[in-house]
């Protein structure tokens, strides 16, 4: 404890952990300020975003880049899957859809080229685990024709797509999570070796103990969730008064603000040339979003929704995840990396952010 009294009087950044209380307590008293809640829980996620950013660097010290990256992956997506169990109950299937798009392409695009330009800015050349991508774009590949298939049997036949699209969806549910669950096997088990990262030391850091590490860790992600659920009750109609549509509210702001916890340990990662944890925590993330989160949701609306829910997205969104997931394999393919690798991944992430901005798609 002592530890983290000292880490949060050190760092200016975590001062704004003040925020986190007055969010709460805005919230309650006064629910219909829209735009102050969405300000104070922006500025509240932000140092909880460097906790989580520093326990999961002391866990990764101990477990290796490679079981650090899934820990943070799997932790920061509580956020988005909270989001939308909540948006699941109330029959809110077009936000969860577009929840998901936005998580995998701000994850793949945004989360892996900032890291990859952060850390070239200080290194001139960064190595990875190459076998590592390779996997986890080969998985996003996977989920991505997933994705592909209810939309292509809605256009055979329209008197019966939607009964086939929803049998579609169910059954690849089921194979996407078998799926992600070999996929861990396989990396963590069987062939761990070939995915390990390369050592990287930090002169003059010492990692906190895995206890407070760990305790850090579960205490922070049920926070994020937290404010996470006040932010995006607040943010439609703060979106209103900033002049942004549904469309980039849904795709771009939610998903950066959801994943801030998880991009707080990318970045710091790359700045001290770790930059598997960069890779595992990006690529990682959003595989794990579309080859289980996702199924996970059309499992749940059987039980919890108004009704079953299916994996047809609307085609922007397809393309998207598509382009994303073959920028994401592109700019991973040789191992290395530079500054203006990431500038690149940055740049096809700021296309689909300008056309979501001012040409938002028609969302069934």
């Amino acid at each position: 404890m002592n530890l983290l009294l000292k880490e949060i009087r050190g760092s200016p950044m975590l001062w704004l952990l003040a925020a986190v209380p007055v969010v709460f307590a805005a919230a309650i008293l006064v629910p219909e300020a829209h735009t102050a809640l969405f300000v104070l829980s922006v500025l509240a996620i932000v140092p909880l975003a460097g906790l989580l950013s520093h326990a999961t660097e002391s866990v990764a010290a101990k477990t290796g880049d490679a079981a650090g990256g899934l820990l943070n992956a799997t932790l920061g997506n509580l956020t988005e899957l909270v989001i939308a169990l909540a948006a699941l109950r109330a029959g809110e299937y077009t936000l969860v859809k577009a929840s998901i798009a936005g998580a995998i392409v701000t994850n793949t695009l945004f989360m892996l080229g900032a890291s990859f330009l952060l850390g070239g800015l200080k290194y001139h050349f960064q190595e990875f685990n190459r076998a590592s991508a390779r996997l986890q774009s080969g998985l996003l590949f996977l989920a991505t024709i997933a994705l592909l298939m209810p939309s292509a049997v809605a256009g055979v036949d329209s008197t019966s797509a939607a009964a086939a699209a929803q049998k579609l969806s169910l059954g690849l549910a089921v194979l996407l999570v078998v799926g992600y669950g070999l996929g861990l096997l396989f990396t963590l088990k069987t062939h761990r070796e070939i995915f390990a990262g390369a050592e990287h030391t930090q002169a003059g850091e010492v990692p906190w103990p895995i206890g407070l590490a760990l305790a850090t860790l579960a205490g922070v992600t049920v926070l994020v969730a937290l404010v996470s659920e006040i932010f995006v009750e607040s943010v439609q109609k703060a979106a209103q008064t900033f002049g942004m549509t549904p469309a980039f509210v849904g795709f771009i702001v939610v998903a950066l603000v959801g994943g801030a916890a998880e991009m707080a340990s990318a970045f710091s990662g790359a700045r001290k040339n770790r930059l598997d944890l960069s890779v595992g925590i990006a690529l990682g993330s959003a595989s794990q979003i579309a080859l289980f989160v996702a199924p996970v949701l059309v499992l749940l609306s059987y039980v919890i929704g108004p009704s079953p829910m299916d994996l047809q997205f609307w085609p922007g969104a397809v393309v998207m995840v598509l382009l994303a997931t073959v920028t994401a394999m592109f700019v991973t393919n040789s191992g290395r990396s530079a500054w203006f690798v990431g500038v690149l991944a940055l740049m096809v992430y700021m296309i689909f952010a300008m056309t979501l901005y001012i040409l938002p798609p028609a969302v069934r």
